[in-house]
């Protein structure tokens, strides 16, 4: 018995293992005739969860002449295989002989060695209008750092909100340098001890994620994803005091299979911060 569990522990090694495609992916684009460039830098920040993708893509000549862009997708781990399908324009700075292409990528994931890469083609149309853009090919590696800022998923209407926020300035005060080995991130914010009316604005990299929210014995929650080679620093803002200051919070942390309970307390002079960095496995 133990000998056939060992065969087939030999010959399917691959059920067992799971891409993760979380994290920042860098390479080339190319396109054919007629579009500004015939070959532009590419760079991916993917956020990857239960096969579903979602993230933020730039394309370059350099980094002040760029086009960034929101993505969803969807991955098939039997055949490896990636469609990414550009929705938003969010930014761009390119000559003005040049015109944003929305584009939908069609990808394969492919492992070499120490490697990861994503290669394929693409297609697309020119934002605001049914132009086809020429078509082109992709190819990409896993990389360790960004060219660009590292956004954090925010909802439209917190987005909103931040639009118009102005917190009053307070002193930040470290809780906790939390070393994390896996990307994605859960937080629940419970009152600490007794429930006196606390409530709580949360903000992760300046990205407003919670506003005004009540703390009680049923958790407030948040999921972010981190990327290699980026700090995150948490602030959790006190709105008000309740009835028995200062405003205290439990916040547990699970990351994979870690938690960790996190006691943070803010006041009107101070905020109390924490910190996250995602060091992924060797």
């Amino acid at each position: 018995m133990r000998f056939s569990t060992a065969i087939l522990l030999f010959l399917f090694p691959a059920f067992v293992f799971s891409e993760n495609l979380n994290g920042i992916w860098k390479g080339i684009l190319t396109q054919g005739p007629g579009g500004c460039y015939a070959q532009y830098f590419i760079e991916f920040q993917i956020n990857f969860s239960n096969n579903t993708i979602t993230g933020k893509a730039y394309d370059y000549y350099d980094t002040t002449k760029f086009v960034k862009l929101s993505f969803t997708g969807k991955y098939n781990p039997q055949t490896h295989r990636l469609v990414l399908i550009e929705n938003k324009v969010l930014q761009y700075n390119i000559p003005r002989d040049c015109v944003p292409c929305i584009k939908t990528y069609d990808l394969i994931y492919e492992k070499k060695g120490s490697d990861e890469m994503l290669s394929g083609e693409w297609k697309g149309h020119i934002m605001d209008r049914r132009n086809t853009c020429p078509p082109g090919k992709i190819s990409l590696k896993k990389s360790s750092h960004s060219d660009f800022p590292v956004d954090i998923d925010q909802s439209d209407t917190l987005a909103d909100i931040q639009k118009t926020l102005h917190l009053q300035p307070r002193e930040l005060k470290l809780s906790k340098t939390l070393v994390l080995d896996t990307s994605s991130i859960k937080l629940e914010f419970y009152d600490d001890a007794e429930i006196d009316g606390d409530t709580i604005t949360v903000l992760v990299n300046n990205k407003l994620l919670l506003y005004q929210q009540r703390l009680t014995d049923k958790p407030l929650t948040i999921f972010f994803n981190a990327f290699p080679g980026t700090e995150y620093e948490l602030i959790m803002y006190a709105d008000n005091l309740g009835t028995i200051p200062p405003n205290t919070a439990l916040m547990v942390v699970t990351a994979g299979e870690k938690r960790y309970d996190v006691y943070l307390s803010s006041s009107e002079q101070k905020s109390a911060s924490v910190k996250f960095i995602y060091k992924p496995k060797q």
